[in-house]
């Protein structure tokens, strides 16, 4: 079976059509032999990502053929104790805290919120603990039914462009979402679409250009270790501050805000260093003007208004 490309020759966010390549993709499906050989024939393939010279997104030059890509990727089959234990673990908390606490001063009598890409239902929960009127989406069948269980939401198995509802939402929350979703300006104008008129979308993603300089120090500090960003594509959207803004700009918000993300910290026994440094690291990119642009912002979190 051949693993079949279709370039992408414009932009998703700006659509210009100039582009420095930057990093090279690597596929590795193997695990999905018996479940999905066409997605498993991608193994070894490689794919480019390239950087726009005029808004500084980067995507890939090119997405597999194979129809139903990213929805067959994301169809795991995870074990029941590890579908647990992500709703279990406390590494997003400050996360989920911190986009709560930003979207109740901006709605301060908005109540209904949509999470797309719900998972485990951890955020739903959080959400719902302090008094939102929460549902989610989640592609995954397995961890949207534990969302729906261990939150107490209604939970849609379904991506967000066959999601139909007559309901309008005050709040709709893309938390390390939309880096996995590729042409981001249509996922964002259909979450527009979903949202009351004044309503919020929090949006927090991975820094592209942050993880791609943290990457490339590892590779200079760490003989034979090999700088990855997407393999298999599992981020095929990678931000900076700037292009996240226009992104959301050009799909119709208003009032975007962009502050470097709060980082996911390590819950394991001796890792209180590491979360440590991250942490110091957000808070001193916080502290600087513009220093969402920096590259000690390795996450970017987002607020914007419907227009």
């Amino acid at each position: 079976m051949a693993a079949d490309f279709d370039a992408v020759s414009s932009c998703w966010v700006c659509g210009g059509a100039s582009f420095d390549a930057v990093h090279e993709a690597i596929f590795e499906f193997s695990a999905y032999k018996e479940q999905d050989s066409e997605l498993a024939a991608y193994t070894g393939a490689t794919v480019t990502l390239q950087r726009c010279r005029a808004c500084g997104f980067t995507q890939p030059a090119a997405l597999p053929s194979l129809p139903g890509f990213f929805d067959r990727m994301y169809d795991q089959r995870w074990s029941d104790d590890w579908v647990v234990s992500e709703h279990e673990l406390p590494v997003k908390d400050r996360i989920f805290a911190d986009v709560l606490s930003a979207l109740r001063a901006r709605l301060p009598a908005g109540r209904r919120l949509l999470d797309i890409g719900a998972h485990a239902g951890r955020f739903l929960r959080l959400a719902r603990e302090q008094g939102w009127d929460a549902e989610g989406l989640e592609l995954n069948p397995k961890t949207a039914a534990y969302a729906a269980k261990a939150s107490g939401a209604v939970v849609h198995q379904v991506n967000i462009y066959a999601f139909r509802t007559s309901l309008r939402f005050d709040a709709v929350t893309l938390t390390d979402v939309l880096e996995h979703i590729p042409r981001p300006r249509e996922v964002l104008a259909r979450a527009a679409e979903l949202l009351t008129p004044n309503g919020w979308i929090a949006v927090k993603v991975p820094n592209g250009y942050a993880q791609r300089v943290k990457e490339r120090l590892r590779g200079v500090l760490r003989p034979g270790y090999r700088p990855t960003l997407a393999d298999n594509l599992v981020h095929v959207n990678h931000f900076s501050a700037g292009s996240l803004r226009r992104a959301l700009e050009g799909s119709g918000f208003r009032d975007v805000t962009v502050l470097p993300g709060l980082p996911e910290l390590p819950d394991q026994e001796g890792a209180a260093a590491d979360r440590f440094v991250r942490l110091a690291a957000c808070r001193l990119a916080r502290a600087i003007p513009g220093g969402a642009a920096l590259p000690i912002a390795f996450n970017l979190q987002a607020y914007g208004r419907r227009g």
